[in-house]
């Protein structure tokens, strides 16, 4: 009579089966931030300048085999860049992100001359020239890349910005015929001569 193995214990099993599991799991394609990592510190590690998004993001994901970068805020919000330009960033923005360039972007607007126009695409053409170029739908807008070297701070609406903030942009207005602004206690509003 043949001998008889005897069956293996659970215990000898369990790694069989863990292996099994991961040949058999399709490769999970997300990439997670390590502790203390930042998105801002992605963007630089990709070519671009760190300070495109605001301070405000909570999290984000980069999705490794397209590209697909979400970054989630607490809240939509407004921020001023060092040249007075104003963004608003929804509480999620998108894009496709490869080195140099953030393309197919949803949820950002800028706002040019009183019209906010969504923020479609940004490619760092040539790092050697400090100048970054949005594709803001209608024209290409070239700016230099020093202006977004440091994330700006993000409020959730306009009015809620500091004085020195609010006094900047209502100055970059002056001159402009029929229009003033007032900022009343419900916060500003425009108002024609």
């Amino acid at each position: 009579m043949a001998k008889r193995r005897p069956f293996p214990s659970l215990v000898a099993v369990i790694p069989l089966i863990g292996v099994l599991f991961l040949v058999a799991t399709p490769e999970v394609a997300v990439s997670r931030a390590a502790p203390g990592d930042t998105i801002h510190a992605l963007l630089r590690t990709h070519g671009l300048p760190g300070g495109l998004l605001p301070r405000g993001v909570e999290s984000y994901s980069l999705d490794e085999a397209n590209g697909l970068l979400e970054a989630r805020l607490s809240a939509p919000c407004y921020a001023k860049y060092d040249d007075g330009d104003l963004a608003f960033f929804d509480a999620v923005v998108r894009g496709n992100l490869s080195f140099g360039a953030l393309r197919g972007v949803e949820g950002l607007s800028q706002e040019e001359l009183f019209v906010w126009l969504p923020v479609k695409g940004i490619v760092v053409t040539d790092p050697s020239s400090g100048v970054i170029l949005f594709d803001i739908g209608y024209a290409h807008k070239r700016l230099s890349r020093s202006l977004f070297e440091d994330p700006p701070e993000c409020t959730p609406s306009f009015t809620d910005m500091s004085d020195a903030a609010y006094a900047a942009r209502s100055k970059d207005w002056q001159g402009v015929p029929g229009l003033r602004m007032r900022r009343g206690a419900a916060g500003g509003e425009y108002l024609q001569d």
